[in-house]
C-alpha cells in the first residue's frame, strides 16, 4: 500500500459540528498522518483519492449485530428433535463453511454501507472468530470485528442451541465462559432473560433464566481475563441481576428504577466501574408500526414484541434523562433488520429520544468506540487514528438519510469496492410502510 491523499473533502467535526475543507493524508500502514488544507508540492507521488468536495465522517460502528441471517423472517424448526438435528447438520465442516460464507457476505454488506466496525454478539460455532482472523490476516477487506462467540444461556434458554451454549450450574457457566475466552473472544455475551423470538408464553420474553450467582461467576471469570460482559436483558428484574453481578453492557433493556439507574452510573463490580445500555429498536419498532399479518408472527410473539418495545423505550428515555452511557446497535440479522440499513437505527434513536443528528452520529462513532475500548484507533478522524472513513454527497448533520447513499467507504486507507448489494424486496416494502406511518 502506498501513501494516500483523500483530496478535497469537507470534514465534519462531530464534537462541534464545524466543517472544514481539507485533505486527509494516510500513510502506508493505513494511519492518518496529517489533515491539512494545503497540498504538498510533490502530491503527485501519493495515491490520490478524489474527494469531490464530499462530506467526510468516521466509519460507523454497529455495537450489536449478528451475521448469521439477512433480515428475512427467522424460522426455527418446529420441534426440539428437528431443532437439534438441524444444529448437528450445521455443526459439520460443510455446515460451518456454509455459515461462514453467509457471515462474510453480510459483513461485507455492512462495510459497503458505512459500518467499518462491528461487535458481533452471538454466533454459535465460533465462525465469527474465524471470520475476524481472515479479515485481520488480510484474506479479504472486511469490517473490524469484535466477536463474542456463542452466547451463554440456561438449558433450553434464549438462543439455544443455534447461537448459545447451555449451562445448568455455576461450574458449567464458568467452563463455557473459559472455553469462549480460550477460543479468542473479545466479549462474553450472556442471556439473562428470555427473548421475543423463543418465548412460549405471554410475558416470558423477559423472564429471568440465569440467577445472580451464576451471572456473578461469569463476570468474575471474564473480568479476570480483561474481557467485558454483555447481557441480553429484557425485564427490570433481569437488568437488576445483570448490574448487581457486574455486567458491563445491557442489550435491549427495559424500564428502570432508582437502584438500577444508580448501578448503571456507578457499578463497583463492572470492569470499568459503570455499565452501558445498548437499546436495539430496529427489530422492536415493527411490532408497533406493522400488523401481525405484515410480520407473519403468532399472536403470542406479537404481544410479547409490543411489550418489550414499550419497556425498552421507557428504559431508553430514563437513560437519556439520567446521563447513562448509551450505545447504538441494530441487532442485524433479526427479522426486518438487514445489513444495509444501519442508518435506520440512528433515525429511530433520534426520533424516539428527541436527539439531534449530531448526537446520534457521535454515539454511532466516537461513543461506540469508547464503549468498545477502541477510541485510540477508531471513532474519529484525527492524526494517529486508523483511516476508517466514509464519504457522502449530502450533509448528515442536516439529514441522517444521507447515510443511505454512501459514495465511498475507506477501510484502513483502502477504498472498498462496490458490489451489487443483495436487497430484500419484501422487507424493504414493509420498512417503507413503516416510514409512511412515521
Amino acid at each position: 500500500m502506498s501513501a494516500t491523499i483523500i483530496r478535497n473533502v469537507r470534514l465534519i467535526h462531530l464534537e462541534t459540528a464545524a466543517i472544514d475543507s481539507t485533505h486527509i493524508f494516510i500513510n502506508k500502514q493505513g494511519i492518518i498522518e496529517k489533515i491539512s488544507p494545503v497540498l504538498p508540492d510533490d502530491f503527485e507521488h501519493y495515491h490520490i483519492i478524489e474527494g469531490n468536495n464530499h462530506f467526510v465522517l468516521p466509519g460507523l460502528i454497529n455495537l450489536h449485530a449478528h451475521l448469521f441471517g439477512n433480515g428475512n423472517a427467522l424460522s426455527a424448526p418446529s420441534t426440539p428433535f428437528l431443532k437439534h438435528l438441524t444444529f448437528r447438520l450445521i455443526n459439520t465442516q460443510l455446515g460451518k463453511n456454509w455459515l461462514r460464507s453467509i457471515m462474510r457476505k453480510n459483513a461485507q454488506t455492512e462495510l459497503q454501507t458505512g459500518v467499518t466496525t462491528i461487535r458481533v454478539v452471538g454466533e454459535g460455532l465460533y465462525q465469527d472468530i474465524l471470520l475476524r482472523q481472515q479479515i485481520n490476516h488480510g484474506e479479504f477487506i472486511g469490517p473490524t470485528l469484535k466477536a463474542s462467540g456463542p452466547m451463554l444461556s440456561a438449558k433450553d434458554g434464549h438462543g439455544t442451541p443455534f447461537v448459545a451454549r447451555e449451562s445448568t450450574s455455576i461450574s458449567d457457566y464458568i467452563q463455557n465462559c473459559h472455553q469462549n475466552i480460550e477460543s479468542g473472544v473479545d466479549w462474553i455475551k450472556i442471556c439473562i432473560t428470555g427473548g421475543v423470538t423463543d418465548a412460549k408464553a405471554l410475558g416470558q420474553a423477559g423472564q429471568v433464566q440465569i440467577p445472580l450467582g451464576e451471572v456473578e461467576a461469569i463476570c468474575q471469570e471474564a473480568h479476570k481475563h480483561d474481557i467485558l460482559v454483555a447481557a441480553h436483558a429484557e425485564s427490570t428484574k433481569g437488568i437488576r441481576i445483570a448490574l448487581k453481578a457486574g455486567v458491563d453492557s445491557i442489550e435491549h433493556g427495559f424500564s428502570m428504577d432508582e437502584e438500577i439507574i444508580q448501578l448503571f452510573k456507578n457499578n463497583p463490580k463492572a470492569y470499568r466501574g459503570y455499565s452501558v445500555l445498548v437499546p436495539t429498536f430496529s427489530p422492536a419498532i415493527p411490532f408497533v408500526k406493522l400488523s401481525r399479518k405484515d410480520l407473519g408472527v403468532t399472536e403470542l410473539v406479537y404481544q410479547n414484541g409490543k411489550a418489550i418495545y414499550q419497556g425498552m423505550l421507557k428504559g431508553f428515555h430514563q437513560a437519556l434523562q439520567n446521563n447513562i452511557t448509551i450505545g447504538i446497535g441494530n441487532d442485524a440479522s433479526m427479522t426486518l433488520v438487514t445489513h444495509y440499513d444501519f442508518w435506520r437505527e440512528l433515525v429511530y434513536c433520534k426520533k424516539l429520544g428527541k436527539l439531534s443528528n449530531q448526537d446520534v452520529l457521535k454515539m454511532a462513532t466516537s461513543g461506540n468506540a469508547h464503549i468498545l475500548g477502541v477510541e485510540d484507533e477508531y471513532g474519529t478522524i484525527a492524526v494517529g487514528k486508523i483511516a476508517d472513513v466514509i464519504l457522502l454527497e449530502q450533509n448528515p448533520l442536516e439529514n441522517l438519510k444521507a447515510l443511505k447513499t454512501i459514495s465511498l467507504v475507506i477501510k484502513k486507507g483502502i477504498p472498498v469496492d462496490k458490489t451489487q448489494l443483495p436487497k430484500l424486496k419484501k422487507v424493504d416494502r414493509l420498512l417503507e410502510k413503516m416510514d409512511d406511518k412515521a
